[in-house]
């Protein structure tokens, strides 16, 4: 039996405590007992314009690997909503990611290639403030938004699965995150790593 085909698309949740070999990817690679390939890359997007450096990763779309891949997990949107536009009036930035029926956008076409080539997607949300001053706090409307449109997306699609974070952080317990209180701590990346490790399975390939 060959080993499981995992391919780690997004932005720097993906990325952070990389050195450490004990990010997200580290932690999956670890528990799937598999080699996890990763070509997420800190601070990419989904609408990312700038061409040359969209090819070198800023653009999650283009992180995308045709291969005889099992899983692809995804993540993003974060920085398009909270660096893009202030997550203040997102509205144009969010239907370009993804349509209020979860149909079109950015998101759904960047999730379909993956699925066309026959994986199947895991898709994470975004880690939630402890609630002790993250700078993204004030974000949570916008982000709780984007969530609910990926998770129309994957009702849609058995193939498609949303794994939320939302309710990983305990409320004050700032342990699952790195000291800017944005970015997850070991422990968060690893915590991450197994719930989406459940959601594979609980859905196999």
């Amino acid at each position: 039996e060959r080993p499981m085909r995992v391919l780690v698309m997004g932005d720097s949740f993906m990325t952070t405590n990389a050195t450490a070999k004990q990010s997200f990817p580290h932690a999956l690679s670890e528990l799937l007992q598999t080699n996890v390939k990763s070509k997420a890359t800190t601070g990419a997007r989904h609408l990312y314009a700038l061409p040359i450096t969209g090819m070198l990763g800023m653009n999650i779309s283009k992180q995308y690997r045709p291969g005889n891949w099992d899983y692809v997990v995804m993540n993003g949107g974060g920085n398009d909503l909270w660096m893009g536009c202030g997550c203040g009036k997102c509205t144009r930035v969010m239907n370009k990611l993804i349509a209020s029926n979860g149909r079109k956008g950015a998101i759904p076409s960047t999730i379909l290639r993956a699925r066309r080539d026959g994986a199947k997607v895991i898709y994470v949300g975004y880690l939630r403030s402890p609630g002790r001053g993250s700078p993204i706090e004030r974000c949570k409307p916008a982000g709780d938004a984007l969530e609910s449109r990926i998770q129309k997306l994957a009702a849609l699609d058995p193939g498609v699965t949303f794994v939320s974070l939302s309710d990983m952080v305990p409320h004050g317990d700032a342990s699952f995150h790195a000291f800017d209180m944005v970015h997850p701590s070991p422990k968060g990346s690893a915590a991450a790593a197994r719930l989406v490790m459940s959601a594979i399975k609980s859905n196999p390939s």
